[in-house]
Order: C-alpha cells, then sequence, then structure tokens
C-alpha cells in the first residue's frame, strides 16, 4: 500500500478531495498541518451545529493507494490542474504491511476508575486488582470510559453506590454509564438518547455484560428516579434543566457531565430555580456538577 502526502490550503480541500476519489483513492484523511505547534486550529462547534470553519488554515492529506503506479499517477495529475495552486506534494511512499486490527486495538488499554473498577476491552485480560469490570470496546457510540466526563461519572457511581435506585440515563451514548449503574446496584434503569444507534449500542453493550436496563429514545424516559445521570454538553445541559430537574425524585441526586471549568456559572444559574448545583469532582479542565433534590 502507497500514500501521498499533500499540503493544502483549506479552500482546496474539497475539489482534491473530489480528484483523489475519482483518482481511486482507498481512503482520503485530512488533518491539521500545524498539529502539536502553537499554530494548530481546534474545530469543535455545538451538538447540532457545523463547526465555525470547515477545514484547517494549512490541511495535510494523506491519500491511500493500493499500487504505486497508482499514487504516482495521482501525483502527476494533480499538480497540472489549476486547482492544484498554493498545494504542494509532500512525496510518494510505502506503507509497510501491518495487522491493522491490533494496532487499533492496541491504542485502548483498560481503564482504571478506582482500584477495584476497570473498563476493560474485551480482548484485553481483566486486570487482577478488578473487582468490578465493564466489558467495553470502542464502537459508533460515544463513551469508552477514556473521556474525563465518562471517568468522573463512574467514579461518582462507584463511591456512592445505587443500592435498588431507579435511575436514569439521559444521553446515554454506548450505555456506559447505565452499566455503571447496575453493577452497583441500580435495580430499574432507563437509558435514552436521541441517537438510535446509541440505543443499539447499550442494548448490545448491556447484554455483553450480563445487566438488565431498558434502552430507547427520550420518551421512553417516564417518572422520577433517585439518580438521574446526564453526560452530554453544556448547551444542551441548559436546555434540559427543567426536564432533567422533574425526574429527580425527592432526596435524589441529579449528576451533571460535559461541562468545562469555566461553565460552571452559567450551569449553576440555569439550574437555580430547581436545584442547586455544585462543583464535586474536575479532571482535566473538565468538572462534575451534582444536586441533591430536598
Amino acid at each position: 500500500m502507497y500514500e501521498l502526502v499533500l499540503l493544502c490550503p483549506e479552500t482546496q480541500i474539497e475539489m482534491l478531495s473530489d480528484a483523489l476519489d475519482a483518482l481511486d483513492a482507498l481512503s482520503v484523511s485530512v488533518e491539521d498541518a500545524d498539529a502539536q505547534t502553537s499554530a494548530e486550529q481546534a474545530l469543535f462547534g455545538e451538538p447540532g451545529l457545523p463547526p465555525p470553519k470547515e477545514g484547517w488554515q494549512r490541511s495535510r492529506m494523506v491519500a491511500l493507494f493500493a499500487e504505486q503506479t497508482q499514487a504516482d499517477e495521482a501525483a502527476t495529475l494533480l499538480q497540472v490542474q489549476d486547482f492544484f495552486e498554493g498545494c504542494t506534494l509532500s512525496g510518494v511512499r510505502r506503507i509497510e504491511d501491518q495487522d491493522w486490527v491490533r494496532l487499533t486495538q492496541s491504542q485502548f488499554a483498560p481503564v482504571e476508575i478506582t482500584p477495584e473498577f476497570w473498563i476493560v476491552p474485551t480482548w484485553h485480560e481483566v486486570p487482577s486488582q478488578a473487582r468490578q469490570v465493564i466489558r467495553l470496546d470502542p464502537g459508533l457510540a460515544f463513551g469508552t470510559g477514556t473521556h474525563p466526563t465518562t471517568h468522573m461519572c463512574l467514579r461518582w457511581i462507584a463511591s456512592h453506590g445505587l443500592n435498588g435506585h431507579r435511575v436514569l440515563d439521559y444521553g446515554c451514548g454506548s450505555g456506559i454509564l447505565a452499566i455503571g449503574a447496575a453493577k452497583y446496584g441500580a435495580q430499574q434503569i432507563d437509558a435514552v438518547d436521541i441517537d438510535e444507534a446509541a440505543v443499539s449500542s447499550t442494548r448490545l453493550n448491556a447484554e455483553a455484560n450480563n445487566v438488565t436496563l431498558r434502552a430507547g429514545l427520550p420518551e421512553l424516559a417516564q417518572g422520577e428516579y433517585q439518580t438521574v445521570l446526564a453526560n452530554i454538553l453544556a448547551t444542551p445541559l441548559k436546555v434540559l434543566a427543567p426536564l432533567l430537574c422533574t425526574h429527580v425524585a425527592a432526596g435524589g441526586n441529579l449528576v451533571l457531565a460535559g461541562i468545562l471549568e469555566r461553565q460552571a456559572e452559567e450551569l449553576t444559574q440555569a439550574y437555580a430555580p430547581w436545584l442547586q448545583l455544585s462543583v464535586s469532582d474536575s479532571r482535566d479542565g473538565w468538572i462534575l456538577m451534582t444536586a441533591r433534590k430536598a
């Protein structure tokens, strides 16, 4: 396999991608050419909204071809096109054959939530010190335990225990929080998400971990719960404030994540009419906010 590497400005990305596709590239990836430098640019948008820019000011494009002749021909053809202006050919090089499955799997090691609670991919052995384990592989839905927000939610679950609780996981993603709740004693668990893929992922992951829960779209959530978990992002959490607070039973807990440290005050104000939020954990610039209903 051979890769063709180009450096190009933001304005040429779409045209070059289409051209490489027409030239039978097996895949085309685009990344910030200034990554890991002071000129690196982050491209993030709020859920449901596009990022502020379509691409980086300087992008590195990598196209994979099955044969060197294909990569060389693509390089020759592209360089004589009008739309190649401002672009640079970095070169064509051979990629050594590898066991890509093993290489990918090696990037996902077991994740320690507490010394006794671990998230372990199915291809790994369970650590000897683990007393509670969630088996979970990376998939289409968000939530493998590696992100600080997921980690803090699971740590909260492990430290509080949910024996006999009715639990709502709102925005369940992979279902990891719902499964964690089941592992720590929750009896009735509803996991909901607006994404059908997340609902399917949650059901499959629950079955793989031998736990019982209900997974579905948001309308599945009905009534009050002793624990309400929501690991989303600040903007949707603010919009959902009245709904989530309504679902918290008297004496119950609300646990919110997906919040940056600088967003603490705006979340506190958004929930003030119903509950008094406070920061209960922090990790790598993210915070966990919780409240208890009187």
